[in-house]
């Protein structure tokens, strides 16, 4: 492989512009080869006068890169010595705190300090558990640290060596020996030490001297993506199975038509809740994908746990094995008057099926990733009552784009309720029915989700904008939905609706879809900057390789955010059947809201980036003002590290371990990063539609 390669494949996407500009000093040393004066053209002196101005420019670029790494990599490391002397101070407060209140549990503390120390006790005490994840996520960020040590110090010495070979000089290995060898980030041995004193701390303190168990927990994530071959195999014999079945499904829906003239409607309504699930996994397996190769840190942005999380290829496993289960279920529905088989067993087992796959409580078919949906689901209908994170927010933000599903979820329990008939045709008249507002108050549900979303930050942060103004956009679609389901309820009792609720409703969904539009564009995907320099209406920096990515996603966006338009023209003229249109919609909304994440995430990643934020930051409880004082004064100390090696000498049992000693951590992938290899060379009725288009309205 060659170090250009690894490099794009290793480097901490938040960091990136921080490490050695390999790709800009491999082009200025082939570039001045192509350029050089040729001495069939030009005399010696001439030739030597190009050559050594190259060389001054060279270098001084180099030594410009040296401040850079050196800067950095100190103010990481400061940073990183501060975090580890306040994790610890809070893991000694933790024990003290924990040995007291057993004392207190023995009765060997006075009756009237029990009181206060109860207090105390509940004040500053963290769970061990969380003492663990903030111990786990800090050394993961000095993992990365050092990885971004040996990376650069690896780029410099290519590429100087690169300039002797193609030059054919020896001015670059002089270089290295006089200004890399001997630049900070490369002598600073400090970051292997505080790897040590993180292990054995967690050794022995976290997890009672057992080596093997603190090391599995410790573990770090393979720098540059997993892959499994049997989640590939398995992935590509569901999608081949896939195809295969959707061809049966056509024809057997076109060969026995007749069996289901009188039943689709249900059908489609309960499938399609089920099969807009599935595409959005499948597309979701393609955001993940596309993140990964941008260098688009989502595992950070959505704060899950680096070490145990689903990559691309799982959720395209996941995504691929339910819509193997879901063809089969509708061959077997349009089967089942041949079969003899009750028709409409078949999607209420498909949907009982998925609620016990992601409920189960067993730990197994990916136990974490499924009970993290529920907790942020959770979280999410509980958004009053707590702080928001980006997963909450962005999770709702799914839902908006997924108001379809919910409908169709509500006319599943309601048809299997209220109107299933096992031997006789299905009918759907009081579940597609808009009369008692049940309709309305699921479609309107993650808009409010969003909505109290955004008074909880508002009061969080005490900024009107941008919450205020973000709930007013979530806050349209309430009209929109509103509107809606009067009109609906109005051809329903009357047969027809007063024009005036129609043009309402139009006038407030055009609103509400110029409102969303341009929150899109300005605010989630942070486009449309005066400042944007050659990069016209997009922003500064962009992650994704081509322009053209961001024009075309912005014509999509305002194409597909007015697509409800579709239903005033074709459904009031009854051009098209209401149910199958609504079902054309709900899948370019899904689609929509998959290219609207690329773009949001981009924008996240960017704004961590500006904070070189690379892992999450588990705070710690905050310690007493005196003690935190007496921290920072320490870490501050020039002599910091020799005294505490003095204070190791004098005390081999304390706590803080080592810090003379030199550890070497290896990296996956590799057997030892030092010496890595690299190659050097060259549906309901006609008018059901108008409701299920507030989606238009949702961000």
């Amino acid at each position: 492989m060659k170090f250009a390669e690894h490099l794009g494949a290793h480097v901490t996407p938040e960091w990136h512009k921080q490490y050695i500009g390999y790709d800009e000093m491999k082009t200025m040393i082939y570039v001045a080869q192509q350029d050089a004066p040729s001495l069939d053209d030009a005399d010696e002196n001439t030739v030597q006068g190009y050559y050594a101005k190259f060389e001054e420019k060279f270098f001084r670029f180099c030594d410009k890169e040296i401040q850079k790494i050196d800067t950095f990599f100190s103010e990481k490391l400061a940073e990183a010595q501060r975090k580890f002397a306040s994790l610890h101070a809070e893991l000694e407060h933790s024990k003290r705190n924990k040995t007291h209140h057993e004392e207190r549990q023995n009765g060997r503390i006075a009756i009237w300090k029990q009181n206060e120390m109860v207090k105390e006790f509940d004040k500053h005490s963290r769970k061990i558990s969380d003492i663990k994840l903030a111990f786990s996520e800090f050394y993961l960020s000095i993992i990365l640290l050092q990885n971004y040590q040996q990376l650069n110090f690896t780029g410099f010495r290519k590429i100087l060596k690169k300039y002797d070979k193609v030059l054919e000089v020896t001015r670059g290995a002089h270089f290295r020996v006089k200004k890399i060898e001997t630049a900070t980030f490369f002598t600073d041995k400090h970051i292997a030490s505080l790897i040590y004193d993180t292990e054995q701390v967690y050794i022995n303190e976290l997890e009672a001297g057992n080596r093997t168990k603190a090391m599995k927990r410790l573990r770090v994530p393979p720098l540059g993506g997993k892959h499994t071959p049997w989640t590939t195999f398995r992935v590509g014999l569901f999608v081949g199975a896939l195809v295969i079945l959707f061809i049966v499904i056509i024809l057997s829906g076109i060969f026995l038509a007749q069996y289901h003239s009188q039943n689709w409607r249900p059908a489609l309504k309960m499938y399609r809740a089920m099969f807009l699930v599935i595409f959005f996994m499948c597309l979701l397996g393609i955001n993940t994908y596309g993140w990964r190769k941008a260098g688009v840190n989502h595992v950070l942005i959505f704060e899950l746990d680096p070490r145990n999380h689903l990559n691309h290829q799982q959720i395209f496993e996941v995504a691929t094995f339910f819509g193997l289960i879901w063809t089969l279920s509708v061959l077997a529905y349009l089967f089942s008057p041949i079969l003899k088989i009750p028709m409409f067993c078949h999607p209420g087992a498909m949907a009982l099926f998925m609620l016990l796959y992601l409920i189960n409580p067993i730990r197994i078919l990916h136990y974490r990733a499924r009970f993290w949906l529920l907790r942020v689901l959770l979280r999410i209908i509980t958004a009053p009552f707590h702080d928001v994170k980006f997963a909450d927010f962005w999770l709702a933000d799914q839902l908006n784009s997924l108001n379809m599903v919910l409908l169709d979820f509500e006319f599943l329990f309601c048809f299997y309720a209220f109107e299933v008939d096992w031997l006789q045709n299905g009918s759907s008249k009081v579940c597609s029915s808009y009369s008692y507002g049940v309709r309305a108050i699921v479609a309107a549900l993650p808009a409010w989700f969003r909505f109290a979303q955004c008074l909880r930050r508002w009061r969080d942060s005490k900024q009107a904008f941008p919450h205020l103004a973000n709930a007013c956009k979530y806050g349209t679609t309430f009209i929109v939905v509103s509107l809606s389901a009067w009109y609906s309820v109005q051809l329903e009792k009357y047969g027809s609706a007063n024009d005036v609720l129609l043009v309402l409703w139009i006038l407030s969904a055009f609103i509400s879809s110029c409102y969303t539009l341009a929150w899109d564009l300005k605010m989630d995907w942070g486009l449309l900057d005066k400042n944007a320099g050659e990069n016209r209406y997009l922003r500064e920096e962009i992650v994704y390789p081509h322009k053209v990515y961001y024009y075309m996603a912005m014509f999509q966006d305002f194409i597909l955010r007015f697509a409800w338009s579709i239903n005033v023209l074709m459904v009031k003229q009854k051009f098209i059947d209401g149910d199958i249109l609504s079902t054309f919609l709900a899948v370019f909304e899904v689609f929509r809201r998959f290219t609207w994440n690329f773009f949001r995430l981009e924008n996240e990643h960017l704004n961590n980036c500006g904070q070189f934020r690379a892992v999450r930051d588990i705070s710690v409880v905050p310690l007493e003002q005196d003690h935190e004082q007496s921290v920072c004064d320490m870490m501050d100390a020039d002599d910091w590290f020799e005294a505490r090696q003095r204070l190791t000498s004098a005390n081999p049992s304390n706590s803080y371990g080592s810090l003379g000693r030199e550890t070497r951590v290896q990296f996956a992938g590799t057997s030892n990063p030092g010496q890595i290899q690299y190659d050097d060379g060259p549906d309901g009725d006609e008018n059901a539609g108008l409701l299920t288009s507030a989606q238009a309205s949702n961000s």
